[in-house]
């Protein structure tokens, strides 16, 4: 049996979490401004990936959103329930319907947005 070629089975490195910036008073106050001027807001918390931080998206209840980076789950959380709104995992629960739809209109008519 002969050698397998090298570099054919490497491993990636994985690239480290961006550090380009983190949550500031001015996220803060953008997350709480979008909640107290729409209705039905929900919060999503997105995960850490490679590229970002955790985020926070908050999805209103006619589909319009926004995302800010977040101080991890838990601050996402502790913000959620600061404010009063139903908080959820992306991961299991996914995207509401209505998000799409929403960006699906804004599509369809950017000059109503």
């Amino acid at each position: 049996m002969g050698r397998r070629p090298v570099g054919l089975f490497r491993r990636k490195k994985a690239r480290p979490v961006s550090q380009d910036r983190g949550v500031d008073r001015g996220d803060l106050g953008h997350l709480e401004n979008f909640v107290r001027t729409r209705r039905g807001v929900e919060a999503y918390i997105e995960p850490r990936t490679t590229v970002t931080e955790t985020t926070i998206m908050l999805i209103a209840d006619d589909g319009e959103w926004t995302r800010r980076r977040i101080d991890g789950p838990d601050g996402a959380r502790r913000f959620a329930h600061r404010l009063g709104i139903p908080v959820y995992d992306v991961r299991l629960m996914g995207y509401p319907q209505r998000m799409r739809d929403y960006n699906e209109r804004r599509k369809r008519r950017p000059e109503l947005f």
